[in-house]
């Protein structure tokens, strides 16, 4: 069993995960603890899940615990403990589809993006 991290995560991160796992306002804490949950299992390593792509650079590769199709893209500071959630990365062939339709995904880049004031 690893030890605990502290777990932060961008915010492509969780548009990623809003756009692609599930729609929710504020998937943020629901992220942090999936990432949490899997690192105490000893679910992380560094070396990309597809094996044939080179690894970016001190990235590690988070594999969820409920859904084995489902890959967070991180960065660890040792230095901190911390974990830093990029983005994930979902497997085409694992064993659970997307759960939001492309069509939404696809809906969401369509629309204007407003502009902060």
């Amino acid at each position: 069993m690893a030890a605990a991290v502290l777990v932060a995560v961008t915010d492509h991160a969780v548009e990623r995960y809003r756009q692609r796992v599930r729609g929710s306002l504020d998937p943020r804490p629901e992220i942090a603890t999936r990432v949490a949950e899997a690192w105490a299992a000893g679910r992380f390593s560094d070396t990309p899940p597809d094996g044939g792509t080179t690894p970016a650079r001190g990235s590690v590769y988070v594999r969820d615990v409920r859904d084995r199709s489902l890959v967070f893209v991180c960065r660890h500071d040792r230095a901190a403990n911390e974990v830093i959630v990029i983005t994930l990365w979902e497997r085409e062939h694992g064993p659970i589809s997307p759960r939001v339709p492309r069509r939404f995904t696809d809906a969401l880049e369509e629309r204007p993006r407003r502009s902060g004031g």
